[in-house]
């Protein structure tokens, strides 16, 4: 019979035990290390791994998050991010990554709402601020070409 995580060998064939909290503390210690050096690729890859072992720790899929972030990969961050806001609604910093992953992948209406509910709930920290301004000039500018110079009111330069 196979013996389990603690001993070091998987039932499941060719997969990797998962790490012990030790070494999922490691793991997350050495992401953290690399992302601060700008490794974010490699970053990400070592806290997938923790994030496997440990995948409802908050500063692991925050941490993870970031690395998904600053590698662009946002869809994947956008993931991570959004299960911080599941379940913790009140978290202003996920709500922010959400926002800013959202909007890197296309998505200004969805990034918009997380982007103002982070900056609601901290009005003092201006990155949200521009941020919420930035997706919502987005917006606009959307808008405006989707309605045409004839629609823009007064002062345009349209005949």
């Amino acid at each position: 019979m196979p013996e389990g995580p603690a001993g070091g060998q998987d039932s499941r064939r060719g997969q990797q035990p998962p790490a012990r909290s030790h070494d999922t503390y490691d793991l997350y210690q050495r992401g953290l290390e690399l992302l601060g050096r700008g490794s974010a690729a490699a970053a990400a890859q070592l806290l997938e791994r923790a994030a496997a072992a440990e995948p409802h720790s908050r500063s692991v899929l925050e941490a993870l998050a970031r690395a998904q972030f600053d590698a662009g990969r946002y869809a994947a961050a956008a993931g991570n991010f959004r299960r911080i806001v599941e379940a913790s609604p009140s978290d202003d910093y996920a709500h922010f990554g959400l926002g800013l992953a959202l909007a890197r992948t296309g998505n200004p209406d969805a990034a918009a709402e997380h982007l103002a509910l982070a900056a609601a709930m901290q009005p003092h920290l201006r990155h949200y601020t521009d941020a919420l301004h930035s997706v919502r000039a987005t917006l606009r500018a959307r808008t405006q070409d989707r309605e045409g110079p004839e629609r823009k009111g007064p002062g345009c330069l349209s005949p």
